[in-house]
């Protein structure tokens, strides 16, 4: 009976460079347990220009195509939000998964004509998205101050001292919009630990604001289109590099996905392979079978009930929320739970 070769998998030297050892380490567990590479470590490096160009070409409105969601759902909730602010007091922004912070443009422009924005920080996994961020927000806003750190958001909470005054170090209790955009949320492994690291960075007068697609995920048409389309094929090709996984050796794979309810799309191999972790003092070895599958983005729809259920888990509570027209999008106003 002939042997069946095992292929071999070394992950590149940029692959070390962009990643921290506790990242990698990540990594490893996510593929030894659930046979996934997180989608949040495919924003760095040069995959934040992957995503910037995604952004810049298919959603930043654009003569022909003079909408986009995110933008739109902001300017709908922007009364709201202006007259929840208590009158006279100015708020800070925090930008989590700031990305290139295009989508909090047009709705920090109306809040800073009123005097309203005490300053913007930005947050994001990717050191790249943030210098991207830096350098869109200073051009837009020169005289609101900038400040940015990275963050896992699924792995901890905003750090207080972000919210310090540098004068004299005392913790800054100015109100705080907590944004959450891009249908980010729809991304997360671990939906339930995101928000509830965001009830545990919040004050009782802050609002967290995020957005995600709505319906049913096991309805799923089939039909490839925006993220599920352009944005998954070039996460594949940056997988695929960084991981050292020929092409002929695999193919990508979009479907639903049960037991997450969610749509994925996954890298399925086509032999054997050994992927082989050995520097930073780690050596591992993972052992992947022919036709197995490895997950390299996700998505999850909201139905509202759902929805409902995983706010109230995290200790937090829906004030306010809309749709946009095609009832597809949907924009989420919470606070701390009082009870």
């Amino acid at each position: 009976m002939p042997t069946t070769i095992s292929r071999t998998a070394k992950p590149s030297s940029e692959f070390y460079s962009l990643f921290s050892e506790e990242e990698v380490l990540g990594i490893i567990q996510a593929l030894e347990v659930r046979r996934e590479i997180p989608l949040k470590y495919s924003y760095k490096g040069r995959g934040a220009k992957i995503w910037d160009d995604f952004y810049l070409k298919y959603i930043i409105p654009k003569w022909y195509r003079t909408s986009s969601v995110e933008i739109d759902l902001l300017k709908n909730n922007f009364q709201y939000l202006n007259g929840n602010i208590q009158s006279g007091e100015r708020v800070n922004i925090i930008d989590v998964g700031a990305g290139n912070s295009y989508p909090v443009k047009n709705f920090i422009h109306h809040l800073n004509k009123l005097g309203k924005v005490n300053k913007y920080i930005a947050l994001d996994i990717s050191d790249e998205l943030l210098n991207l961020s830096r350098n869109n927000f200073t051009k837009w806003f020169p005289l609101i101050d900038f400040i940015s750190s990275t963050i896992d958001i699924e792995n901890s909470c905003v750090p207080q001292n972000l919210f310090q005054n540098q004068a004299n170090l005392k913790i800054d209790d100015t109100a705080k919009i907590f944004f959450h955009l891009g249908v980010t949320i729809g991304n997360h492994q671990n939906r339930d630990e995101v928000l509830k690291n965001f009830r545990d960075s919040m004050g009782t007068n802050d609002f967290l604001v995020f957005t995600n697609e709505t319906g049913s995920n096991s309805k799923w048409d089939g039909k490839v289109r925006g993220g599920c389309k352009y944005h998954v094929e070039e996460v594949y090709g940056w997988v695929k590099n960084k991981i050292g996984i020929k092409s002929e050796d695999c193919e990508l794979l979009r479907k639903y996905d049960l037991k997450t309810d969610s749509i994925v799309a996954n890298l399925k191999l086509r032999h054997n392979y050994t992927i082989n972790f050995s520097r930073m003092g780690i050596d591992k070895k993972i052992e992947i079978s022919e036709g197995e599958e490895i997950t390299i983005w996700r998505h999850h729809k909201y139905e509202m009930p759902k929805l409902l259920q995983e706010i109230e888990r995290s200790g937090l509570q829906l004030i306010h929320y809309n749709t946009n027209k095609y009832k597809s999008h949907i924009m989420v106003i919470c606070k701390v739970a009082t009870n």
